[in-house]
Order: structure tokens, then sequence, then C-alpha cells
């Protein structure tokens, strides 16, 4: 199961479905209100987030899952890993942390959220956060792949990026949770990350008792994006691995 990033929509997951699906099983949910899916009446949580994700595994018929994230969906799936933890076969955290927002990023999404609600269109997204979605080696050499991010960020509904930023807004901080979680985890960071600092991904996997923490070359916060070959080998080794471990 992918989780995709903020504001993208599970078509960002196009090589994942395409590299992995010879080996697993691969699911690519919308966050609600993202490509399509409803945005509901329930209050902006990342914990409703992660419901739906255990509610969409009810409906397949899945016990245990491989969760997988990036960025928002990494905070969705630390709160599954909190809220559904018997579920959990192994984890993969992307550009993403355990930490809660601090309180200046936490005023300026719902600065974001409200001149999202207000404008009605995703202008302040391809101002603000574009440019720091994909790294410089992104930017020079792949320019294709930058247009694709940008044309995601633009066919985003402006009411559910305003729900998500609310929603990782009030997240709480996952860190005190993370030596209570057993399930085998990657944890992947994009080298040219400007959003995630290395930092903040080391600091996430040598809390996690089980955990290993790869660098992505030549990647920004969109590693799945950017470098779908190495994020791939990266996933197809770590889910091997952990199917061989429960045979």
């Amino acid at each position: 199961m992918l989780l995709h990033a903020f504001p993208l929509s599970s078509a960002m997951w196009l090589a994942q479905r395409e590299g992995l699906v010879s080996r697993f099983r691969v699911l690519t949910p919308d966050m609600r209100g993202f490509g399509g899916s409803p945005l509901g009446a329930e209050e902006p949580s990342v914990d409703a987030m992660a419901d739906d994700v255990a509610a969409l595994l009810d409906t397949k018929g899945i016990d245990r899952a491989i969760i997988g994230g990036l960025s928002m969906g990494g905070y969705v799936t630390l709160a599954f890993c909190r809220r559904h933890a018997d579920r959990v076969l192994g984890a993969v955290l992307a550009d993403t942390k355990a930490t809660e927002d601090a309180a200046a990023a936490r005023e300026a999404r719902i600065s974001i959220a409200e001149r999202l609600e207000a404008d009605g269109n995703v202008s302040v997204l391809l101002d603000d956060l574009l440019p720091r979605l994909v790294g410089p080696t992104t930017m020079q050499q792949r320019a294709l792949v930058y247009g694709r991010v940008r044309g995601l960020v633009q066919s985003t509904p402006p009411l559910a990026a305003a729900w998500a930023q609310r929603a990782m807004a009030a997240r709480p901080d996952s860190t005190g949770a993370l030596a209570e979680f057993r399930a085998p985890t990657l944890v992947l960071h994009g080298a040219e990350d400007a959003i995630i600092t290395e930092d903040e991904a080391r600091s996430m996997a040598e809390a996690l008792p089980n955990a290993e923490l790869i660098m992505i070359p030549g990647s920004g916060h969109l590693t799945a994006v950017e470098q779908p070959q190495l994020f791939n080998d990266a996933v197809t080794e770590f889910g091997a691995a952990l199917t061989r471990t429960l045979r």
C-alpha cells in the first residue's frame, strides 16, 4: 500500500505500479479529496486518513500489508502504525519525519489553507511549494519529470489541499511512538530534499527498533518520482527480505 505525497495524487506512483507489480500486489489509493476521491465531512486529521487506509484493506480482504508513504503519505503511514499496528507487515517511510510541525510551520500551513479556500485555486502551491518539491538535479536534467510534477500540482482540488494542510498542521508528534513499533521499516530520503532534512530522516530511523536508512542520490523530496528505479529497487529488496522471513 503506497500513500501519495501532498499535493499530488496516486498518479505519482505510476512507476511503482509498473515496476513493483511483478513481485507484489500494489495498491495506490487517493487520499480523501484527491484524484477524484470524496473529501467527506470529517475534521482534518491524518488519523482519519489512516483509518481510510484500514477501511480499504477491509474492502480488499487484506489483513496485513506493507504500508508505505512519501511526505504526507509518510505522516499517514505513521498514524496507521499507531492506530493499526497489528496490520503492518512492514513500513516504508520516504521523505517524511516523525516530529510535529514547529509553530511557524503550523501557522504557514493554516495560512496556505485559508488562501486555498478563499482563492479557489492552487496558485499558492505553484508559487510556494512546487520549487521545493524536486531537487536541483531533476530541475536541471529531467525537465519532463518536473513538468509532470507541475501538472499534478495544478490538478489538485483546492479544498482537498486545504483540508490536507489543516490535517498535517494538527498531526501529533510520533517520535515517542517509534520505539514501540516492531515491524521492519525502510526509511528512504532524497539527498537533495529541501523540505525534510537528512538529520530528521536519520533521527527517525535511529529511533525505530528495526529500521534501515537508504539515501537516494540525485533526488529531492519526491524520490519515487525523481529516481523511480532506485526507489523501486530499495522497496523490492526490502519487500523480498520481509517475505522470506515470513515463510
